[in-house]
C-alpha cells in the first residue's frame, strides 16, 4: 500500500486550472469528476482507458484526498427522501 502522503502529492490546486478545483497532477481532470464517475459505477479500468493520461495511483490519490477531506470535517448523516 502506497503512503497516503505520497498519493496526496498527486492532487494539485491551481487557481489557473479549473478555477482552483482540486485536480490530478495539474491536468484538467478534477477530483470531483473522478469521484462522481466512481460513484456512478464506472470501473477504474474504463476511467484509465477513457483518460489515458491517468495512472492507477491517480485514482487512489482521489480516494485518499476525499477521505482526508472527510476526516477534517464534521460529518452529518445523509437524509434520504
Amino acid at each position: 500500500m502506497k503512503d497516503p502522503n505520497e498519493l496526496l502529492k498527486r492532487i494539485t490546486v491551481d487557481p489557473k486550472v479549473l478555477r482552483g478545483k482540486p485536480t490530478i497532477r495539474g491536468l484538467r481532470i478534477s477530483v470531483e469528476q473522478i469521484l462522481k464517475a466512481l460513484a456512478a459505477g464506472v470501473p477504474q479500468e474504463d476511467l484509465l482507458r477513457d483518460y489515458p493520461e491517468l495512472e492507477p495511483e491517480d485514482i487512489r490519490a482521489v480516494l485518499a484526498y476525499a477521505a482526508e477531506q472527510i476526516a477534517e470535517e464534521e460529518v452529518y448523516p445523509v437524509e434520504i427522501k
